[in-house]
């Protein structure tokens, strides 16, 4: 990819043939426009979809607009390749400390985004915001802004899978887990395709609309989705499952993680006795209702033991354990090892002879 980007940001492309076959041409908006420098900070084991959908938003810009609207630069930790969560590397323009004022730098996140020393990717962005740039990021880049204090005050959002990690470590940021938020200077998305989403936004802003539904045209996106749009699929999607009782049901659960339902008051949410819904869950899911409820928990316990540094104990508080025992207990009957050994990457222990989902009959857990 590094290999396809030149000084001014333009991709030179010739169809088989030797033509070249020229888009439109440029409105008068976008022929009076100057080209803008992009920065992305790409940090070990990023993800590549939302960054490659990223520039190939700028490129397509360049080819229609019939200009260099666009250039962009990439730039890693320490100035050497960088590898993507695919196994590919990237080469590189240079180290973080290299990034000097630009219009615009853009954070490229990936997992594991807690694990990493980001002491120099903060401190270069801190000055950069000084020099008035515009921050943002892909999909767990809103982590690393986070933990450089840029989005104080601020919109933000990260994907979906990191919204609760998030707003337990970052309580007082305005995380809305929107499909991607544009706040002033500051600019998120969640990862994935939605990242071609902000920067059609961003490009519709800046260079106009029309040069914006020619760049989504040639991603065969079919219409620039609004911020407000759902991250995931519908929770029927998910499931496979039309009941709307069970669906009701299911949602209820996962607005109360940390604060569960007992099962008489999520059957009285849903308007079924506890005994109908048990009927419906064994019926559509094969399972009790207060056995899904305990898997949902325990998916939360786990994706915050492994993208935050909450310590296990406030872990399963917040997932709705009162007692360390029961969480701890419960934890390693469905994963096969404990949350300390979770935290630690200890490898799965041998599964048992007990139901990976035994609990007492209180399921909820929930104090007297």
């Amino acid at each position: 990819m590094a290999n396809g980007r030149h000084s001014n940001g333009a991709t030179r492309e010739a169809p088989p043939g030797g033509r070249r076959s020229l888009p439109a041409p440029p409105t008068a908006a976008a022929a009076a426009v100057t080209t803008d420098t992009i920065g992305f900070l790409l940090v070990p084991n990023f993800t590549m979809v939302p960054f490659a959908g990223a520039v190939e938003a700028l490129r397509l810009a360049n080819r229609n607009a019939r200009q260099p609207v666009y250039a962009w630069r990439l730039y890693s930790s320490d100035g050497r390749p960088v590898e993507s969560s695919t196994g590919l590397k990237l080469q590189v323009d240079g180290s973080f400390d290299d990034v000097g004022p630009l219009p615009m730098v853009v954070v490229c996140g990936g997992a594991d985004i807690h694990l990493i020393d980001h002491a120099a990717i903060t401190a270069r962005l801190r000055r950069l915001a000084f020099y008035g740039c515009s921050i943002g990021a892909t999909c767990t880049g809103s982590y690393v802004l986070a933990k450089a204090g840029l989005l104080d005050g601020y919109r933000c959002t990260i994907h979906w899978a990191n919204v609760p990690p998030f707003r337990e470590e970052f309580p007082n940021i305005a995380m809305t887990g929107e499909l991607y938020e544009i706040d002033r200077n500051r600019f998120t998305c969640a990862g994935g395709t939605s990242s071609i989403d902000m920067m059609l936004q961003l490009i519709s802003r800046k260079k106009g609309r029309a040069l914006a539904a020619r760049v989504a045209d040639g991603l065969i996106h079919h219409r620039m989705r609004e911020p407000h749009e759902a991250q995931r699929m519908d929770l029927r999607s998910r499931i496979g499952v039309a009941n709307a009782k069970l669906l009701a049901a299911v949602a209820a659960m996962e607005e109360h993680l940390e604060d569960p339902l007992t099962m008489g008051e999520l059957a009285s949410c849903v308007e079924l006795s506890p005994r109908q819904l048990e009927r419906l869950f064994g019926k559509y899911l094969k399972e009790k209702p207060s056995r899904y409820y305990m898997r949902l928990r325990l998916e939360r316990a786990r994706t915050l033991l492994t993208n935050t540094t909450m310590p296990v104990l406030l872990v399963g508080v917040a997932c709705g354990f009162v007692s360390a025992s029961h969480f701890s207990k419960s934890y390693s009957e469905l994963f096969h090892r404990t949350p300390s050994e979770e935290r630690l990457g200890a490898p799965r222990r041998r599964k048992g002879g007990l139901d990976p989902l035994a609990e007492p009959a209180d399921a909820t857990d929930r104090p007297a």
